[in-house]
């Protein structure tokens, strides 16, 4: 059982146990980085401001940790951990002000470890887990700035809503939810009004530069985004189809979620209703927000992958103990925590199971080998060092992060291999029966890829 006196010392022993064990698991179990990782890293090899599958925060984030670290492993999934403890801790602190209860802001917490997305899928740092604290911050935030008259707290809201549109464009989901909130329960409050566009115009001039390389690279991160949602599938039963598998996923996902909070409840009593202020903004934060995405399914038919509701959760915890909030049995504490350890145990059990019994999966992958074996063949061949690789963002992105120059990735060149001049050294990856046809260079082969270098000699 919790004991009020405890709460605190719980809930910090929870953060760092979290953080550690989510560390540690991926680090010993984990040959390779996972595929979206190394993706990051890929594009952080040449910072720009927007690449063509997404903005550029995670790539700066997953740079700057190189600068630091290298091509360490356990740094990336700490860096991962790092962003969803950011994301916990202001939950904890938005639903301790709006409680008055550390326990209820405990409970909203540690519920979430029933949601996959805050467990077995975290150590891929990606754009969905790069999200997080941005969520949770734009979040508290914004609510500071309705309850105080600080105006630091709107410019903080503004920086932060910047960087989660910069870590991915899904985070228009909560950003709109807000709006809404803002156009409903404070229109007529004209300072508050004032306050949030100026906050907007503080977001803009945080994006600026990435709207200008938008504009340059004609709009290609929102059309990938559309394609990767099949939204050009325009046929009517993607209407249909599309919404009812995203709901039956959100249910088969949020199962252990409901599970954890059936038990401590008395009886299924909600006290609910929008003319509550607090119950009107967890609604918007927490509710809201999914119901805007599963209208964009119903409306374009676009598939809602699964992942990409990692942050959507976040405050969904805080929502459900506010509204059941005087149902909740703290004589059930005890089956509570029996359930909440036997989650939190599970999940990197699972994860390590997984691990050993299948050896198929990317992070199997033998990169670092890979680089090393190629690195060798380099040396025999060329006297100047691999500046350049070329190819898509597995094969090509993991020289990129393995190779001890750290060499800038491409996704391919606008000129011809053999355009290339010798000193820069490059090496070409990709189909190895093509490859091997036009390689004005050092060629091999490591199955399935090929490997074209040139170099000085």
């Amino acid at each position: 059982m919790i004991a009020k006196k405890n709460i605190l010392k719980t809930y910090y022993i929870f953060l760092v146990l979290h953080l550690t064990l989510w560390t540690i698991i991926p680090t010993f179990s984990n040959i390779n980085l996972p595929l979206d990782t190394i993706e990051a890293l890929a594009w952080g090899s040449k910072l720009d401001w927007g690449y063509a599958k997404h903005p550029p925060l995670s790539a700066f984030a997953a740079e700057a940790i190189h600068t630091f670290f290298g091509s360490n492993d356990w740094a990336y999934y700490l860096l991962s951990q790092i962003f969803l403890i950011t994301a916990f801790i202001y939950v904890w602190k938005l639903s301790v002000k709006i409680f008055k209860d550390k326990l209820l802001a405990l409970l909203s917490v540690l519920i979430l470890e029933g949601i996959i997305f805050y467990n077995y899928t975290s150590p891929e740092f990606n754009v969905n887990v790069c999200q997080l604290p941005f969520w949770s911050l734009t979040v508290y935030f914004f609510w500071k700035g309705l309850e105080e008259k600080s105006f630091a707290n709107w410019i903080l809201f503004g920086i932060f809503s910047a960087l989660g549109f910069l870590s991915k464009y899904l985070f228009i989901y909560i950003l709109s939810s807000l709006f809404l909130y803002i156009i409903f329960y404070l229109k007529k409050n004209e300072n508050i009004l004032k306050k949030y566009f100026f906050a907007n115009l503080i977001s803009l001039i945080v994006l600026f530069p990435h709207l200008i390389w938008l504009f340059k690279n004609n709009y290609i991160t929102i059309f990938y985004g559309l394609e990767r949602s099949s939204f050009y599938e325009t046929g009517l039963i993607n209407h249909f189809l599309n919404p009812l598998m995203f709901a039956f996923k959100q249910l088969l996902i949020l199962t252990p979620f409901f599970l954890m909070i059936f038990i401590i409840i008395k009886k299924i009593k909600i006290n609910f209703s929008f003319k509550n202020k607090d119950t009107a903004f967890l609604f918007s934060v927490s509710i809201l927000p999914l119901i805007l995405i599963l209208f964009t399914s119903i409306f374009t038919g676009a598939e809602i992958r699964t992942m990409w509701l990692t942050p959507f959760y976040l405050f969904l915890g805080t929502f459900f103990i506010f509204i059941f909030r005087k149902n909740i049995d703290i004589k059930k504490m005890k089956q509570f925590s029996y359930v909440f350890t036997f989650f939190f145990l599970l999940s990197p059990m699972a994860y390590l199971g997984v691990s050993v019994i299948d050896d198929t999966k990317r992070t199997d992958f033998p990169g670092k080998e890979i680089s090393r074996l190629v690195q060798n063949k380099w040396d025999d061949n060329f006297i100047n060092d691999i500046k350049i690789v070329v190819g898509d963002e597995w094969y090509a992105g993991n020289l990129s992060y393995h190779l001890s120059s750290r060499p800038i990735w491409l996704n391919d060149l606008t000129d011809k291999v053999t355009s290339i001049k010798s000193n820069q050294g490059v090496i070409y990856t990709g189909n190895p029966k093509v490859l091997k046809k036009i390689c004005p260079g050092v060629y091999g082969t490591i199955r399935p890829v090929g490997y074209c270098m040139i170099g000085k000699k």
